[in-house]
Parts: structure tokens; C-alpha cells; sequence
């Protein structure tokens, strides 16, 4: 499949073996996939065996989808990993977790592993919420409170830590948005921006944008004047060259309610804009675009994948702006 079809892709099992998830891309005409490496919820795993590693290399040569620059697969790693812990013990075993995915990732020609920031699990700060769908609160503002700062600095810390382990390693850490539930870190884009600042090598960070959580955070995209300023916004926060990845999820949450629930597109609080604005950038027109809606069968029997996949589609238009216009002082 193209890339010029917009490269959409969707999380897809692994269960029956990693190279499974390829093949049931292909036959969905998906561009790209986004893959756990092992078990996502527990901390133990058995290593990657040889024979599971070739069977997925082979796949992505027959694909042709094994060319790194061409980023046809992502990862995502552990939910267990906080490196945003001020439980020192916590951390050290989410830093040995992470590291281990990141190494999984090298051997099977991954380039980019999404991880939440994590929770600072401090004082939560005063922030808006909106209290039915409808509502509309404002995004949030860039201020980093004193227990986020310590969150985000212990995140800097663990990634230095993990850089120096894995020295050479071809693999990017993608720092994801978040709806900012509970002292989850990354609702803000001030946050994300924060980290890759601050480490020692910002090379190996980048960034992977989810619009359900961005509109759950309070970033309002359901008009095309919304999107484009929330995308200006981003644009000067983080930059749009680096995002490698995009959550494509519709939103159950209205917008500024912190709740992480996604929905099919097009039957959320997302609003059309938000997608096809998105899908009409040509700076993240080579970015996989990961759907992480519910699977199943449509009322017509068709995989749902491949229903949201041809609703983005749609929205791609033959003339494309360059870039978001810039922000009006």
C-alpha cells in the first residue's frame, strides 16, 4: 500500500506470533502497524526468540517495509513503565522494562517505541474540567506546577540513564501525549517539550501526538479555526518534524474532560476537523497514523479498522496545505 494514501495503520495483535500483526495488516491494506513486543502488562518476559525475529524480518522484506526511514511499524511499551516515579525502586524497574523493549525493538527493525511520560504521582493541580459533552474548557496553558516539574525532571533523568545503557541504538523513545487523567504528565505539550530539552541526546526523543487525548487534555479541534491554532500551538511548543507517530482515535470524552476513552472516527468529541486537518498536512504525510479504535465488525460485517481507515482516507484532499498558517501576533 502507498504512502501517498495517507500511511494508516492500526495496532494489531500479536497473539499467534509478532509477524502475525503484518499479515493481517496487509490483508486490512493498511500502510503501517504499531505492535506490543511482548506482554504489555506484566514486567517479566521471556527474551525474543531468534526463529519469531526472523519470521517478522522476512515479513517486513516481503512487505518492504524493513527500510527503518520509512517508519512502516511502531511499538508500544509496557503500560507498567513510570519513569516519572518518585519511588526510586519503581523507577529502576521501569527504566530495566524500557530499556529491554528498546532493545527488542533494534533487533526487529523498529524505529520508534511510543511510551507515555508517566505519572508524577504528586499533589494533582486545579485544572477545569468539562462537566458533560458540549462543555468546552480551555487547553492547558504551559505552566508546569512543582510536582509536574518533578515528574518531568525524574523522566529527563531515567532517559539519560537509559541512553547511556544503550548506546547506538537506532531506535526512537516517542513521548505521547496524554489526557492528563489522575498526575498522568503530557496533557500539557509544554510537558513533552520539557524532556526532550532537557536530555543529553534530544536526538533519540520524539514525539507521538493522540487526538483523543489531545481533546481530552482541552485542546479544542472541532472547528478548522481550533485545529489550525491548536496545531500552531504545537508548531511552537514542540515542532511538527517531531512527531513520528499519530494516535488516530476518535473521543468518547467532550473536550478538557481528562477521560481516555476513544471512539470509531467520526462518533466522538474529536470533531471532523480534527482529522481532516491532520490528514491534510504534508509535513506528517509519510508519519504512521495509528488508529487505536475498538475492532470488531461494523453492523455490515466490515472490520472496523478498515472502516475508520477509508473514513481518513476520505478526508485527504488532492491539494494540500504546506504547514499551519502562521500565528497572528
Amino acid at each position: 500500500m502507498s504512502a501517498k494514501k495517507g500511511m494508516i495503520g492500526s495496532h494489531l495483535s500479536i497473539a499467534g506470533g509478532m509477524a502475525g500483526a503484518l499479515r493481517e495488516a496487509e490483508a486490512l491494506g493498511l500502510d503501517c502497524v504499531q505492535v506490543f513486543t511482548k506482554n504489555q502488562r506484566q514486567w517479566k518476559a521471556p527474551p525474543l526468540r531468534e526463529a519469531e525475529r526472523d519470521e517478522w524480518i522476512a515479513a517486513l522484506r516481503r512487505l518492504k517495509w524493513d527500510d527503518l526511514a520509512a517508519w512502516r511499524t511502531v511499538s508500544h511499551n509496557s503500560y507498567l513503565v513510570n519513569l516519572a516515579s518518585p519511588d526510586g525502586d519503581a523507577r529502576a524497574r521501569s527504566i530495566d522494562v524500557q530499556c529491554i523493549e528498546l532493545e527488542r525493538c533494534e533487533a526487529l527493525r523498529i524505529p520508534g517505541c511510543v511510551m507515555h511520560p508517566g505519572a508524577h504521582l504528586g499533589e494533582r493541580p486545579e485544572r477545569p474540567r468539562a462537566a458533560k459533552a458540549g462543555d468546552r474548557t480551555g487547553p492547558p496553558n504551559g505552566t508546569i506546577g512543582a510536582s509536574e516539574r518533578a515528574g518531568l525532571d525524574r523522566v529527563v533523568a531515567a532517559l539519560d540513564e537509559i541512553h547511556r545503557r544503550l548506546r547506538g541504538l537506532r531506535t526512537l523513545t516517542l513521548l505521547e501525549t496524554t489526557a492528563g487523567t489522575g498526575t498522568n504528565l503530557g496533557a500539557d505539550f509544554a510537558h513533552l517539550a520539557f524532556v526532550r530539552d532537557r536530555v543529553r541526546e534530544p536526538e533519540r526523543v520524539a514525539f507521538c501526538f493522540d487526538t483523543c487525548h489531545v481533546t481530552a487534555a482541552g485542546y479544542d479541534m472541532s472547528t478548522p479555526a481550533g485545529a489550525e491554532e491548536t496545531w500552531q500551538r504545537w508548531d511552537s511548543i514542540c515542532g511538527l518534524e517531531s512527531i513520528r507517530c499519530v494516535h488516530v482515535n476518535d473521543s468518547e470524552g467532550a473536550v478538557g474532560s481528562r477521560v481516555d476513552r476513544h471512539a470509531h472516527i467520526g462518533e466522538g468529541c474529536c470533531g471532523r476537523s480534527c482529522f481532516q486537518t491532520l490528514m491534510n498536512l504534508p509535513v506528517l504525510a509519510g508519519v504512521p497514523k495509528i488508529l487505536e479504535t475498538p475492532k470488531g465488525e461494523d453492523a455490515r460485517g466490515r472490520p472496523w479498522d478498515r472502516v475508520n481507515a477509508g473514513r481518513l482516507r476520505r478526508m485527504i484532499k488532492s491539494t494540500r496545505p504546506t504547514r499551519p498558517s502562521p500565528r497572528r501576533a
